[in-house]
């Protein structure tokens, strides 16, 4: 891993909806797309649930014409041209991007917008200013001298159950 990148999957969504829209993504990027799996490595709902996609060894994918290789991807749920992010999903985002830079040993000044490897507007305006305004990276420094941070996963039983009571609200 050599670099933290940030996408969007630009399609807006409100609280409680990151389990149905993890599907809908999984069954367009098998079924229209034919990948493997979800295009993205960790995804982060509204309300600030990371979620795995594709595993993190494995490389990612893109409609577009840069190479994944190397890049953890990281994908907010979420239009952010049209939404602002949340303020649990920027503590997940961070807490996210400071974990990869520790566990991977990725430089914390590699992260990135999808929009910096090739002509699109992803990960969204609202997000991409907080990149490219440095704000982002800050936060992950400050985040990594305190620490760093832990991601848990939940397997089986406890994560269906933690999908269920995101579902529910």
């Amino acid at each position: 891993m050599a670099r933290l990148t940030v996408h969007h999957t630009a399609v807006e969504i409100g609280a409680g909806e990151g389990p149905a829209q993890l599907r809908s993504v999984q069954r367009f990027h098998q079924g229209e797309r034919g990948w493997e799996d979800i295009a993205y490595h960790l995804l982060i709902d509204r309300e600030g649930n990371v979620f795995e996609g594709r595993p993190v060894d494995a490389v990612g994918d893109t409609a577009t014409s840069y190479d994944p290789a190397g890049h953890l991807l990281a994908c907010l749920l979420g239009d952010y041209d049209r939404q602002e992010p949340t303020a649990a999903q920027l503590v997940s985002l961070v807490g996210l991007l400071a974990w990869a830079s520790g566990a991977y040993s990725v430089l914390p000044e590699s992260l990135g917008g999808h929009r910096d490897y090739t002509a699109t507007a992803c990960p969204g305006a609202s997000v991409y200013r907080l990149i490219e305004d440095g704000s982002l990276l800050v936060a992950v420094q400050a985040q990594l001298s305190a620490g760093g941070t832990n991601l848990v996963y939940l397997r089986g039983q406890e994560a269906i159950d933690r999908v269920s009571q995101i579902e529910q609200g």
